[in-house]
Protein backbone atom coordinates (compact mmCIF):
# COMPACT_ATOMS: atom_id res chain seq x y z
CA UNK A 1 0.00 0.00 0.00
CA UNK A 2 1.40 3.58 -1.17
CA UNK A 3 1.59 6.23 1.71
CA UNK A 4 -1.52 8.25 0.65
CA UNK A 5 -3.39 5.52 0.80
CA UNK A 6 -2.67 4.87 4.13
CA UNK A 7 -2.89 8.00 5.03
CA UNK A 8 -6.50 7.71 4.08
CA UNK A 9 -7.28 4.53 5.84
CA UNK A 10 -5.77 5.77 8.90
CA UNK A 11 -7.89 8.93 8.57
CA UNK A 12 -10.80 6.41 8.61
CA UNK A 13 -9.62 4.04 10.89
CA UNK A 14 -11.46 3.44 13.98
CA UNK A 15 -10.49 -0.23 15.69
CA UNK A 16 -12.71 -2.56 17.20
CA UNK A 17 -15.67 -0.60 15.24
CA UNK A 18 -17.89 -3.59 14.89
CA UNK A 19 -17.56 -4.59 18.52
CA UNK A 20 -18.71 -0.71 19.46
CA UNK A 21 -21.39 -1.15 17.26
CA UNK A 22 -22.67 -4.43 18.67
CA UNK A 23 -22.16 -2.87 22.25
CA UNK A 24 -24.28 0.38 21.30
CA UNK A 25 -26.93 -2.15 20.05
CA UNK A 26 -27.21 -3.71 23.49
CA UNK A 27 -27.27 -0.63 25.17
CA UNK A 28 -30.48 0.28 23.48
CA UNK A 29 -31.57 -3.04 24.56
CA UNK A 30 -31.76 -4.35 20.42
CA UNK A 31 -31.92 -8.23 20.56
CA UNK A 32 -28.62 -9.31 18.61
CA UNK A 33 -30.75 -12.14 17.10
CA UNK A 34 -33.30 -9.70 15.60
CA UNK A 35 -31.44 -7.15 14.32
CA UNK A 36 -32.96 -4.61 11.33
CA UNK A 37 -31.46 -2.61 9.41
CA UNK A 38 -33.37 0.22 11.05
CA UNK A 39 -31.38 -0.41 13.63
CA UNK A 40 -27.85 0.16 12.14
CA UNK A 41 -28.91 2.91 9.27
CA UNK A 42 -27.49 5.56 11.02
CA UNK A 43 -24.15 4.04 11.53
CA UNK A 44 -23.55 2.26 8.38
CA UNK A 45 -24.71 4.71 5.60
CA UNK A 46 -21.55 7.22 6.12
CA UNK A 47 -22.44 10.03 3.65
CA UNK A 48 -24.58 12.88 4.00
CA UNK A 49 -28.42 11.93 4.56
CA UNK A 50 -27.63 8.76 4.80
CA UNK A 51 -30.33 5.97 4.21
CA UNK A 52 -32.54 8.69 2.53
CA UNK A 53 -30.59 9.69 -0.06
CA UNK A 54 -29.40 6.17 -0.88
CA UNK A 55 -32.47 4.84 -1.48
CA UNK A 56 -33.76 8.25 -3.26
CA UNK A 57 -30.60 6.87 -5.99
CA UNK A 58 -31.78 3.39 -5.91
CA UNK A 59 -35.19 4.25 -7.17
CA UNK A 60 -33.78 6.58 -10.12
CA UNK A 61 -33.39 3.24 -12.21
CA UNK A 62 -34.65 -0.22 -12.37
CA UNK A 63 -32.25 -2.07 -9.86
CA UNK A 64 -34.41 -5.04 -9.35
CA UNK A 65 -31.97 -8.47 -9.70
CA UNK A 66 -28.89 -6.34 -10.65
CA UNK A 67 -25.59 -6.90 -9.91
CA UNK A 68 -23.85 -4.33 -8.33
CA UNK A 69 -20.57 -2.89 -7.19
CA UNK A 70 -20.64 -0.16 -4.26
CA UNK A 71 -17.02 1.73 -4.93
CA UNK A 72 -15.80 3.01 -1.63
CA UNK A 73 -18.52 0.88 0.35
CA UNK A 74 -17.73 1.52 3.65
CA UNK A 75 -19.94 -0.37 6.28
CA UNK A 76 -21.97 -1.74 3.88
CA UNK A 77 -25.20 0.18 4.49
CA UNK A 78 -26.27 0.82 0.75
CA UNK A 79 -25.52 -2.88 -0.28
CA UNK A 80 -27.34 -4.15 2.28
CA UNK A 81 -30.16 -2.04 1.43
CA UNK A 82 -29.97 -2.82 -2.07
CA UNK A 83 -29.98 -6.65 -1.43
CA UNK A 84 -32.91 -6.11 0.96
CA UNK A 85 -34.88 -3.64 -1.52
CA UNK A 86 -34.23 -4.63 -5.00
CA UNK A 87 -33.31 -8.02 -4.46
CA UNK A 88 -29.64 -7.26 -5.58
CA UNK A 89 -26.90 -9.54 -5.53
CA UNK A 90 -24.16 -6.27 -4.00
CA UNK A 91 -20.25 -6.60 -3.55
CA UNK A 92 -18.85 -3.58 -1.69
CA UNK A 93 -14.85 -3.00 -2.01
CA UNK A 94 -13.46 -0.64 0.51
CA UNK A 95 -9.57 0.72 1.47
CA UNK A 96 -10.32 0.27 4.66
CA UNK A 97 -9.91 -3.50 6.55
CA UNK A 98 -11.73 -2.49 9.09
CA UNK A 99 -14.56 -1.24 7.30
CA UNK A 100 -14.24 -4.29 5.18
CA UNK A 101 -14.56 -6.46 8.45
CA UNK A 102 -17.01 -4.40 10.12
CA UNK A 103 -19.35 -4.35 6.69
CA UNK A 104 -19.36 -8.62 6.42
CA UNK A 105 -19.95 -8.82 10.22
CA UNK A 106 -23.32 -6.69 9.96
CA UNK A 107 -24.25 -8.46 7.05
CA UNK A 108 -23.94 -10.96 9.02
CA UNK A 109 -26.20 -9.72 12.05
CA UNK A 110 -28.91 -8.94 9.59
CA UNK A 111 -28.97 -11.89 7.55
CA UNK A 112 -28.21 -10.42 4.77
CA UNK A 113 -24.78 -12.19 4.43
CA UNK A 114 -26.02 -14.35 1.29
CA UNK A 115 -26.74 -11.54 -0.97
CA UNK A 116 -24.03 -9.04 0.04
CA UNK A 117 -19.60 -9.66 -0.27
CA UNK A 118 -16.52 -7.53 0.48
CA UNK A 119 -13.59 -7.03 -0.82
CA UNK A 120 -10.69 -5.01 0.71
CA UNK A 121 -8.89 -3.02 -2.44
CA UNK A 122 -8.04 -0.43 -4.36
CA UNK A 123 -10.59 1.56 -6.38
CA UNK A 124 -7.55 2.34 -9.01
CA UNK A 125 -7.20 -1.21 -9.53
CA UNK A 126 -10.53 -2.98 -9.10
CA UNK A 127 -9.84 -6.75 -8.66
CA UNK A 128 -13.43 -7.99 -11.42
CA UNK A 129 -13.31 -8.66 -14.75
CA UNK A 130 -14.01 -6.32 -17.33
CA UNK A 131 -18.21 -6.07 -17.56
CA UNK A 132 -19.00 -7.68 -14.67
CA UNK A 133 -21.58 -5.55 -13.24
CA UNK A 134 -25.16 -3.93 -14.13
CA UNK A 135 -24.63 -1.25 -11.94
CA UNK A 136 -21.40 0.96 -10.03
CA UNK A 137 -22.61 2.83 -7.45
CA UNK A 138 -20.46 5.63 -5.62
CA UNK A 139 -20.96 7.61 -2.50
CA UNK A 140 -18.28 10.08 -1.21
CA UNK A 141 -15.18 8.39 -2.29
CA UNK A 142 -13.87 10.21 -5.09
CA UNK A 143 -12.67 12.99 -3.00
CA UNK A 144 -9.88 11.11 -1.69
CA UNK A 145 -8.52 10.09 -4.86
CA UNK A 146 -6.46 12.20 -6.87
CA UNK A 147 -6.47 10.06 -10.28
CA UNK A 148 -9.45 10.92 -11.01
CA UNK A 149 -9.18 9.25 -14.98
CA UNK A 150 -7.98 6.26 -13.45
CA UNK A 151 -10.68 6.15 -10.94
CA UNK A 152 -13.96 6.85 -13.76
CA UNK A 153 -12.17 4.15 -16.53
CA UNK A 154 -12.44 1.30 -13.66
CA UNK A 155 -15.63 1.55 -12.91
CA UNK A 156 -16.15 1.95 -16.91
CA UNK A 157 -14.18 -1.37 -17.21
CA UNK A 158 -15.98 -3.47 -15.30
CA UNK A 159 -19.76 -2.05 -16.46
CA UNK A 160 -21.29 -3.71 -18.61
CA UNK A 161 -22.52 -2.34 -22.10
CA UNK A 162 -25.64 -0.52 -21.51
CA UNK A 163 -25.14 -0.82 -17.45
CA UNK A 164 -25.66 2.34 -15.41
CA UNK A 165 -22.91 4.09 -13.11
CA UNK A 166 -24.78 5.84 -10.11
CA UNK A 167 -22.89 8.72 -7.74
CA UNK A 168 -23.56 10.66 -5.08
CA UNK A 169 -20.47 13.24 -4.42
CA UNK A 170 -19.05 15.99 -2.65
CA UNK A 171 -17.28 18.58 -5.31
CA UNK A 172 -15.66 22.16 -4.71
CA UNK A 173 -16.68 24.95 -6.86
CA UNK A 174 -13.98 27.41 -7.84
CA UNK A 175 -10.77 27.41 -6.42
CA UNK A 176 -11.45 29.03 -3.01
CA UNK A 177 -9.06 27.34 -0.27
CA UNK A 178 -11.34 24.68 2.00
CA UNK A 179 -10.80 24.80 5.81
CA UNK A 180 -9.81 21.09 7.26
CA UNK A 181 -11.04 19.03 9.29
CA UNK A 182 -13.47 17.45 7.02
CA UNK A 183 -14.85 14.05 7.41
CA UNK A 184 -13.11 12.49 4.76
CA UNK A 185 -10.09 14.25 5.07
CA UNK A 186 -8.14 15.42 7.78
CA UNK A 187 -5.63 17.98 6.07
CA UNK A 188 -5.51 19.14 2.55
CA UNK A 189 -2.86 16.43 1.50
CA UNK A 190 -5.72 13.75 1.85
CA UNK A 191 -8.56 15.97 -0.43
CA UNK A 192 -9.05 15.94 -4.10
CA UNK A 193 -12.14 17.94 -4.55
CA UNK A 194 -12.57 18.61 -7.79
CA UNK A 195 -15.66 20.14 -10.16
CA UNK A 196 -18.84 18.58 -11.82
CA UNK A 197 -17.91 19.78 -14.89
CA UNK A 198 -14.67 18.34 -14.56
CA UNK A 199 -16.14 14.86 -13.61
CA UNK A 200 -18.69 15.18 -16.57
CA UNK A 201 -16.43 16.16 -18.91
CA UNK A 202 -14.38 12.78 -17.87
CA UNK A 203 -17.53 10.88 -18.04
CA UNK A 204 -18.51 11.80 -21.77
CA UNK A 205 -15.54 11.49 -22.85
CA UNK A 206 -15.08 7.42 -21.32
CA UNK A 207 -18.51 7.60 -23.79
CA UNK A 208 -21.04 7.41 -21.10
CA UNK A 209 -24.22 9.10 -21.74
CA UNK A 210 -25.40 11.10 -19.30
CA UNK A 211 -29.20 10.58 -18.04
CA UNK A 212 -29.74 13.13 -14.95
CA UNK A 213 -28.12 14.96 -12.13
CA UNK A 214 -29.56 16.73 -9.03
CA UNK A 215 -27.83 19.40 -6.87
CA UNK A 216 -28.06 18.25 -3.39
CA UNK A 217 -26.54 20.95 -1.91
CA UNK A 218 -29.53 22.57 0.04
CA UNK A 219 -30.80 18.81 1.27
CA UNK A 220 -27.34 18.69 2.66
CA UNK A 221 -27.76 21.78 4.26
CA UNK A 222 -30.80 20.84 5.67
CA UNK A 223 -29.73 17.56 7.07
CA UNK A 224 -26.10 19.42 9.11
CA UNK A 225 -28.41 21.74 10.76
CA UNK A 226 -30.54 19.08 11.77
CA UNK A 227 -27.62 16.77 12.63
CA UNK A 228 -25.69 19.80 14.72
CA UNK A 229 -28.55 20.70 16.25
CA UNK A 230 -29.88 17.50 17.71
CA UNK A 231 -26.03 17.25 19.03
CA UNK A 232 -26.06 20.54 20.72
CA UNK A 233 -29.11 19.91 22.58
CA UNK A 234 -28.99 16.19 23.31
CA UNK A 235 -25.95 15.00 23.14
CA UNK A 236 -23.98 12.23 20.46
CA UNK A 237 -26.49 9.73 19.45
CA UNK A 238 -26.10 5.81 20.06
CA UNK A 239 -25.75 5.74 16.98
CA UNK A 240 -24.91 8.27 14.28
CA UNK A 241 -21.78 9.39 12.42
CA UNK A 242 -20.10 10.43 15.90
CA UNK A 243 -19.71 7.06 16.07
CA UNK A 244 -17.15 6.98 13.27
CA UNK A 245 -15.93 9.91 13.43
CA UNK A 246 -15.54 10.21 16.96
CA UNK A 247 -14.92 13.29 19.12
CA UNK A 248 -13.27 15.64 15.52
CA UNK A 249 -17.23 14.97 14.41
CA UNK A 250 -18.69 18.53 15.39
CA UNK A 251 -15.40 20.27 13.87
CA UNK A 252 -16.04 18.08 10.47
CA UNK A 253 -19.80 18.81 10.43
CA UNK A 254 -19.58 22.44 10.58
CA UNK A 255 -16.70 23.14 8.36
CA UNK A 256 -18.44 21.05 5.55
CA UNK A 257 -21.85 22.91 6.34
CA UNK A 258 -19.76 26.26 6.27
CA UNK A 259 -18.64 25.37 2.87
CA UNK A 260 -21.92 24.07 1.66
CA UNK A 261 -23.67 27.45 2.45
CA UNK A 262 -21.00 29.65 1.39
CA UNK A 263 -20.95 27.69 -2.13
CA UNK A 264 -17.34 26.48 -2.01
CA UNK A 265 -18.58 22.96 -1.80
CA UNK A 266 -21.57 21.20 -3.97
CA UNK A 267 -23.58 17.81 -3.25
CA UNK A 268 -24.33 15.97 -6.80
CA UNK A 269 -25.57 12.90 -7.69
CA UNK A 270 -26.73 11.37 -11.15
CA UNK A 271 -26.74 8.75 -13.40
CA UNK A 272 -24.89 7.41 -16.52
CA UNK A 273 -25.05 4.66 -18.78
CA UNK A 274 -22.44 3.08 -20.47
Amino acid sequence: MDELNQKIENHYLKKGLFEDIVDRLIEQGIDLYNVSRADIAAVDEFHVRGAAVSMELASSIDLREARVLDVGCGLGGPCRMLADEFDCICTGIDLSTEFIRTAAELSKLVKLDNKTSFVHGDALHLPFANYAFDVVWTQHVQMNIPDKDKFYSEIKRVLKPGGYFLYYDIYKKGDDEVIYPMPWAGSADQSFLFTTMEMEQILLGMGLTKIGTKDQTKLGIEYFEAVISSIRESGPPKMGLNVLMGESTMPKLMNLLAHLKDGKITLQSGTFRN
